[in-house]
């Protein structure tokens, strides 16, 4: 199983450092979600060793109102 390496920060400071291994990417995102609760504004980069992370940033669904994670610092076409 791989090994995603993460961290989350809020206004700047780390909140939360650490390794999580899952079967896949996706479920790497929920367990992250599910042990720290973030709010919004709250950002993530995740991602494996070798390579850069992903970058996400917390917003409050609009359907459900809970929080999710919407990709960040993608670049335009």
């Amino acid at each position: 199983m791989p090994s995603f390496q993460f961290t989350v920060r809020t206004a700047d400071l780390v909140e939360e450092s650490g390794i999580v291994t899952t079967e896949s990417f996706g479920d790497a995102l929920n367990a992250v979600t599910e042990h720290y609760s973030p709010s919004e504004g709250t950002t993530l980069e995740i991602g494996v060793r070798g390579f850069p992370p992903a970058r996400y940033e917390c917003v409050l669904s609009l359907n459900s109102g809970r929080a999710a994670w919407r990709p960040s610092g993608l670049l335009a076409a």
